[in-house]
């Protein structure tokens, strides 16, 4: 299917691509406001829907706005989509915006007609190479707003610290707030130090990852020592492994921080087990749903 063919979903109509419109009245567009959601599809099963979906809903009453579908209303129109689609592995994105207003104001529309748009993109199916070999990162400051938990589609701050790292040829930008870690600017965030894995908590400077999460679970469930507690940017560049981790790219390991060789300079032997345990639980869900 090329680009041109491909069916998007705008405010109630299955539409190719290039006919799907938007008013420059749009807030979205005048202001950024709005929330989006990023679910990976396997074998046309959305994965970890349900988590995605209240997510979701936490994004929105963080922006003051409604919900424009239920769960179900929101299955059923992913179900739709991935088909038209050709289904198979897939990435759905969904884009909520406060809609069209008459004048451009900052002030929150009485009675907003939001925006809603949905689009399937092609996902390999197989890891990109540099997971399998590892990634290099850099830290950065951590400039963004204080409400980092909001999956706002704002994003400027986080194109402008990641394009800092990509300018260095680097995968991703991890941010320290007060010689803290944060998360990178579009991941979270996993170091091993002593033996155990540790994430920072949940916070307004964190968003709560649905991979994140779930890499929390198949550690307890698996016996590995798992811990959510602050990082330092210190013990980040003495741990012997760190990962960055989202709906996407999954878990990628960083080999090289700021120049610096990160244990031993190759995946450690706690991603290559983590690496396992999140493959194999897809493979099951895949059998199962």
């Amino acid at each position: 299917m090329s680009h041109n063919e491909q069916t998007v979903y705008l405010n109630g109509q299955y539409l190719p691509i290039n006919q799907a419109q938007v008013s420059v009245l749009d807030r979205g567009f005048l202001f950024g406001d709005g929330v989006y959601e990023v679910i990976p599809v396997f074998a046309n099963k959305p994965f970890r829907l349900h988590e995605h979906l209240l997510r979701l809903d936490d994004s929105l009453n963080g922006i003051r706005l409604a919900s424009p579908f239920d769960h179900k209303g929101w299955k059923a129109l992913f179900t739709s989509l991935i088909e038209k689609s050709g289904g198979g592995n897939l990435s759905i994105y969904l884009q909520v915006t406060r809609g069209v207003t008459d004048k451009r104001d900052h002030a929150l529309p009485k009675e907003p007609q939001p925006t809603v748009f949905v689009m399937c993109s092609p996902m390999p199916a197989s890891a990109p190479p540099e997971e399998q070999k590892g990634a290099c990162a850099i830290t950065l400051e951590d400039n963004r707003w204080h409400a980092c938990n909001v999956k706002a589609i704002t994003l400027l701050a986080n194109i402008l610290l990641r394009q800092k790292a990509v300018d260095k040829g680097c995968a991703e930008a991890i941010l320290l707030r007060d010689g803290m870690v944060t998360e990178g600017a579009a991941s979270n965030l996993f170091a091993v130090i002593d033996s155990k894995l540790v994430t920072p908590p949940k916070s307004n400077h964190v968003l709560p990852g649905i991979t994140r999460d779930l890499i929390i679970e198949l550690a307890n469930a698996n016996g590995l020592p798992c811990e959510e507690r602050t990082i330092s940017a210190v013990e980040l560049r003495q741990a012997s492994e760190v990962w960055v981790t989202s709906s996407t790219r999954e878990i990628l390991p960083i080999i090289k921080l700021d120049e610096q060789q990160i244990g031993t300079g190759k995946p450690g032997p706690l991603w290559l087990k983590m690496q396992m345990l999140y493959q194999n639980y897809k493979q099951l869900l895949k059998q199962t749903q």
